[in-house]
C-alpha cells in the first residue's frame, strides 16, 4: 500500500481509474495500451490492475476509423461531424481472456461471423458473386474492408452488384470481371487478367453453379452442369495456384451441396466415369447431373487440400443450407414452383452465405482443410466423397480433359 501511495495510485475511487500522468489508448485493431507521459513509455497492462484489455465489437453506428496526415489513427463521427483521437470503443472494453471459439448454427448470418473483423488486408475472389449466396458472401467481405473481385459470366449484372455494395458503403472495394465457366478459354483469359493486376489472393470462393438446366453442351464439348460446377473451377484453381501459394496462408472454399449424397460417379471398374459426368442427351437427367457435380466439388476440394496444403493453401467444401430460396433453380419450372411454396420456411441469403464465410476466416480453421461443413459445423459427407482414390481419379481425369483443350499445367 505504501508503494501505491508513493506512486500516487491510491487516491482514486476505482481500481480502473488511471493514476495522474497516464492515458488509455488503443491500437488500430482494438487492443488497449497505456501511455505514461511522465516516463515517456507505454505498456499493455493497466498500471493498477495489471490486466490487459481490448475494445469490444465494432465502432458505433456513424463512426469510421481513418488516418490523418501524420499517420495517426483518428475516429470520425459522421453523424455529429466531429473528429477525435479517442477510440469510442474504449468505453466498452473487455478483459483479455482466453475465449473459446463461438459456436454458430443454421440461423447465423455471414455478417455475424465477421462482426468486429478488419479484412482490409485481404483480397477475395468469388465466382458467381452477382446474385444469391455469392452476392451476400461478396457483400459481407466488402463491408468489412476486403478487396473483392466478382468473377461472373454476365459483366453487366456483376457491375450492378458491385455498385449496390458501394452504395451501401462508399469505401467498399468491389470490382467486376468477366469469367464464363462454361468456356475454358474465358477462364484462362480471366486468370491472365487477374494476374496482370499483381494482386495477392487470400480467399478464393468457388461459388458459381447451375441447377437443373436443360441438356446443353458447352463450347468445349462438355455437359454444361459438369463444366460450370466443376471443370471450370478446376481450371481456375490451376491457373491461379501460383498466386495462392505466394499469398499463403490462403484458403479455398468450394460450395457443394447435401445432394452429393444421392449419386455415384464410378463405373463397373471402380473408376470415375466421364460418361456419367458428361452424359449424352438421351441419358441426361438434370437433377442427377447436379448431384454428380456437387460430389465432384467435395472430391476436388479434398484433393486440392492434399496437394496444396504443404504450400500454405487449404481447401474446404461447404453446404450452404437446406431449403434456400435462390435463383439457381430458374431453369426448371417445377423446382421454381416448389421453392416458391417453401419460401416462408427457407434460409435467407445472409444465412446461406454464413458457412462459406466461416470457412474463409475462422481462426480455428487456420491450416486445416479437406473437410466438409454444413451450418458452420464440420459434418460427415458421403462415403464416396471421402474416398481418396476417387478424388485422385477425378483430379487426373479433369487434368487430362483440361490439357486436351487449353494445355497442361504443372501442379
Amino acid at each position: 500500500m505504501s508503494a501505491l501511495r508513493y506512486a500516487g495510485m491510491d487516491d482514486t475511487d476505482s481500481e480502473d481509474e488511471l493514476p495522474p500522468g497516464w492515458e488509455e489508448r488503443s491500437t488500430k485493431d482494438g487492443w488497449v495500451y497505456y501511455a505514461n507521459h511522465e516516463e515517456m513509455k507505454t505498456q499493455w497492462e493497466h498500471p493498477k490492475t495489471g490486466k490487459k484489455k481490448r475494445c469490444a465489437g465494432d465502432l458505433p453506428y456513424g463512426w469510421e476509423q481513418e488516418t490523418d496526415e501524420k499517420g495517426q489513427t483518428i475516429y470520425v463521427d459522421h453523424i455529429n461531424k466531429r473528429t477525435t483521437y479517442f477510440d469510442p470503443r474504449q468505453a466498452f472494453t473487455v478483459e483479455d481472456v482466453v475465449v473459446k471459439p463461438k459456436r454458430y448454427d443454421g440461423n447465423t448470418s455471414a455478417l455475424e461471423i465477421l462482426q468486429g473483423r478488419d479484412l482490409s488486408d485481404r483480397v477475395v475472389l468469388i465466382t458467381g458473386g452477382n446474385s444469391g449466396i455469392g452476392f451476400e458472401t461478396a457483400r459481407s467481405f466488402a463491408l468489412h474492408g476486403a478487396r473483392v473481385i466478382l468473377a461472373c459470366r454476365n459483366l453487366s449484372r456483376a457491375s450492378k452488384a458491385a455498385n449496390l455494395i458501394q452504395q451501401e458503403w462508399h469505401k467498399a472495394r468491389v470490382e467486376a470481371m468477366m469469367c464464363n465457366l462454361a468456356s475454358l478459354r474465358s477462364v484462362r483469359e480471366f486468370a491472365e487478367s487477374f494476374k496482370a493486376k499483381e494482386l495477392p489472393l487470400h480467399i478464393l470462393v468457388c461459388n458459381a453453379a447451375v441447377c437443373t438446366p436443360p441438356w446443353n453442351l458447352t463450347e468445349d464439348g462438355f455437359e454444361s452442369t459438369f463444366q460450370i460446377c466443376h471443370l471450370g473451377h478446376f481450371l481456375l484453381v490451376q491457373c491461379l495456384q501460383d498466386v495462392l501459394r505466394r499469398s499463403a496462408p490462403a484458403r479455398v472454399v468450394v460450395v457443394s451441396s447435401e445432394s452429393h449424397r444421392f449419386t455415384n460417379l464410378l463405373d463397373s471398374c471402380g473408376k470415375v466415369d466421364l460418361a456419367l459426368l458428361s452424359p449424352p442427351k438421351e441419358e441426361y437427367w438434370s437433377m442427377l447431373a447436379y448431384n454428380r457435380a456437387k460430389l465432384c466439388n467435395i472430391l476436388f476440394s479434398n484433393e486440392l487440400h492434399r496437394r496444396l496444403s504443404p504450400h500454405g493453401v487449404t481447401s474446404n467444401a461447404v453446404h450452404p443450407g437446406n431449403m434456400m430460396y435462390t435463383s439457381i433453380h430458374r431453369s426448371w419450372w417445377l423446382m421454381t414452383f416448389l421453392f416458391t411454396l417453401a419460401r416462408p420456411f427457407t434460409k435467407s441469403m445472409q444465412q446461406g452465405s454464413a458457412t462459406t464465410v466461416y470457412c474463409a476466416v475462422a481462426p480455428e480453421l487456420e491450416g486445416s482443410g479437406g473437410m466438409y461443413f454444413n451450418n458452420c459445423f464440420r459434418c460427415q459427407p458421403s462415403i464416396q466423397a471421402e474416398d481418396p482414390s476417387s478424388a485422385a481419379n477425378l483430379w487426373e481425369l479433369s487434368e487430362r480433359l483440361v490439357a486436351e483443350r487449353v494445355g497442361r499445367f504443372a501442379f
